[in-house]
């Protein structure tokens, strides 16, 4: 994916998320012990990093796709949410999964990740879930990051796919990971690059699973 331009990032992105919603909408509900654990377990990260970044009120969730984390964002009763996707599609998907109350606190809006068309210093936090972790090139997360850091006026939560001490792998399955995840020196090497500096970060399961959580604040 690395060759790819940002634009063919987010469709290839887009069609991934499709594919892993659609699989989702079948069973509404995680299924079993495992599938409920792993939803308590983000909802709590995010939980988390939202308590880190000092409980932002204006919040800009960037690839939201079908708004999976908009309940626990709206938790915060004054808290303003604005949320963008490259696809309107997913957009108008999202209308179909919550509840009017919820959806009344949220402002969506299509837009690239890597163009938002806001303005520089527009909202307290930007909040990324999912995009990020699929971007494997260096210079793409760089290009992220620089927007971020443009409409960010404080901090930035993003979720990262890094390589972990010990490998998670479905039974029966051999060879090397699909691809390439990027190591935390570099990821956060990176960060630094793009004008932030790292308040915390959680590891979905530590020392074992690859998905961390990391709090950014802007600096200069």
């Amino acid at each position: 994916m690395s060759a790819q331009p940002p634009s063919a990032i987010e469709l290839e992105f887009a069609r991934r998320y499709d594919q892993e919603h659609a699989r989702v909408c079948l069973q509404p509900r995680p299924r079993g012990l495992a599938g409920r654990m792993a939803f308590w377990r983000d909802e709590q990260l995010v939980r988390n990093a939202l308590k880190v970044a000092g409980e932002p009120g204006l919040m800009l969730d960037v690839a939201c796709g079908a708004g999976r984390y908009w309940p626990v964002l709206a938790e915060h009763a004054n808290r303003v949410i604005l949320a963008s996707d490259p696809s309107q599609d997913m957009l108008n998907h999202a209308q179909t999964h919550h509840s009017q109350s919820l959806l009344k606190r949220i402002k969506t809006f299509q837009s690239s990740a890597f163009t938002l068309g806001l303005s520089a210093n527009a909202v307290d936090s930007i909040f990324c879930m999912q995009l990020f972790q699929h971007i494997d090139s260096p210079e793409h997360r760089l290009a992220l990051l620089a927007e971020f850091h443009r409409v960010s006026r404080d901090t930035v939560i993003v979720a990262v796919r890094v390589d972990a001490h010990f490998k998670l792998r479905r039974p029966g399955t051999t060879g090397a990971p699909p691809r390439q995840l990027a190591g935390k020196a570099e990821v956060e090497a990176e960060f630094r690059l793009a004008g932030f500096s790292l308040l915390s970060h959680q590891d979905f399961l530590p020392g074992c699973a690859r998905m961390r959580v990391y709090v950014l604040r802007k600096v200069g």
